[in-house]
C-alpha cells in the first residue's frame, strides 16, 4: 500500500493535513480502505493490541453537536456488559492461574466488551463520525476496530495483576481524565472546522489506545504491558505495510507535546476517572456519555 513519505500526512507524523478528501484523494477515504486489514501474521516484533482508527476526515457537524446524548443508548449497553465482566474477569483470574490462559469462552466475551467499549470510545472522543453499531459481533464495515489474540499467559504476571497494573493504570487514568477535562475545547474545535485537527487526533487516538491496552492488560487479554503512550517509532513495528491510519501510530512532535498536556491536566483535574477497564466499575466511556453532555 503506498504510502508517500512515511505517514499520512508525507512528514511520518500527524499533522493538520490537507482539508477535504484526505491526502490521497479517494473522496475522504485518507488513503486506507473502509474495513482495516486483517492482523498480520506474528513477527519478530512484539505484539501489541491494535487499535485501527480511519484518520481526521470530515464530519457532520450535526453529529458532532449531539455526539453525546446519541452515544446514550451505548452508554447503557456498556454498562449492562461491565456487569457481566466483572464475574467473567473475576472468573478468568483464577481459570487463568490454573490454565496459564483464559478460557475460550472467557476470552471471546471480554475481548468483545472491550472491542465494543473501543467503538464507542473512538465516537465519543470525535475519532469517527459514523454511529457505532449495537453488536458484540467484529464488525470490519466499521472504521474504529481494537483487536486481542488468544494467547499463554504468566501465571505469576496474573498473580500479581492488581500490582503491576498500577503504574500504567495512572498513566491511563490521569490522561483520558485531562482528555475529558479539556473535552469541550475540543467538541468547539471538531464543530467550527468541521473536522478534528490532525496534532489533535493523533494525540487522542493514542490516549484512547493507551487506555484500551491498559484495559487489554488488566482483564488478562494480553500478557503485554501497556506501552508506546507517544505512539509508534520507525523500527518499533512490523514494517511490511501500514494497516490502517493508525497502525503504526505515528504521533508528531506537537501531538507529543498535547498529550503531556492532557496528562498535566488529569493532574490539575484530580485524575478523576479510572480509565482501565475495572471489571468492578462503570467504563469511563459509559459514564461520561450518560452524564455529560456537549
Amino acid at each position: 500500500m503506498a504510502q508517500g513519505e512515511g505517514g499520512p500526512y508525507g512528514d511520518g507524523s500527524y499533522g493538520d493535513g490537507p482539508r477535504g478528501g484526505g491526502p490521497y484523494g479517494g473522496g475522504g477515504t485518507w488513503g486506507y480502505p473502509a474495513a482495516p486489514a486483517p492482523y498480520p501474521p506474528e513477527s519478530a516484533f512484539e505484539w501489541l493490541p491494535p487499535l485501527d482508527l480511519p484518520g481526521p476526515g470530515r464530519q457532520r457537524r450535526w453529529t458532532v453537536l449531539l455526539r453525546l446524548p446519541l452515544l446514550l443508548p451505548h452508554a447503557v449497553v456498556l454498562f449492562l456488559l461491565s456487569l457481566g465482566a466483572f464475574f467473567a474477569a473475576l472468573a478468568g483470574w483464577f481459570a487463568a492461574l490454573v490454565l496459564g490462559r483464559l478460557p475460550g469462552p472467557l476470552f471471546r466475551y471480554l475481548a468483545a466488551c472491550l472491542a465494543y467499549e473501543a467503538r464507542v470510545g473512538a465516537s465519543a472522543m470525535l475519532l469517527v463520525d459514523r454511529y457505532p453499531p449495537f453488536t458484540l459481533s467484529p464488525d470490519a464495515a466499521y472504521e474504529a476496530r481494537f483487536g486481542n489474540r488468544p494467547t499463554r499467559l504468566n501465571r505469576l504476571a496474573v498473580l500479581f495483576r492488581i500490582v503491576l497494573i498500577v503504574p500504567a493504570g495512572i498513566i491511563a487514568s490521569l490522561v483520558m481524565s485531562g482528555w475529558w477535562t479539556l473535552g469541550l475545547i475540543w467538541w468547539l474545535l471538531t464543530l467550527v472546522l468541521g473536522r478534528m485537527p490532525g496534532t489533535l487526533y493523533g494525540a487522542s487516538a493514542a490516549a484512547l489506545r493507551y487506555h484500551l491496552r491498559t484495559s487489554a492488560y488488566w482483564l488478562l487479554l494480553t500478557p503485554a504491558y501497556p506501552k508506546r503512550f507517544f505512539g509508534d517509532e520507525p523500527g518499533e513495528t512490523d514494517p511490511v505495510e501500514r494497516y490502517s491510519a493508525t497502525r503504526p501510530l505515528l504521533v508528531s512532535a506537537g501531538g507529543k507535546w498535547l498529550l503531556v498536556l492532557l496528562l498535566v491536566a488529569g493532574v490539575v483535574g484530580g485524575g478523576r476517572g479510572s480509565t482501565y477497564t475495572s471489571p468492578h466499575k462503570e467504563t469511563d466511556t459509559a459514564r461520561t456519555a450518560r452524564t455529560a453532555g456537549p
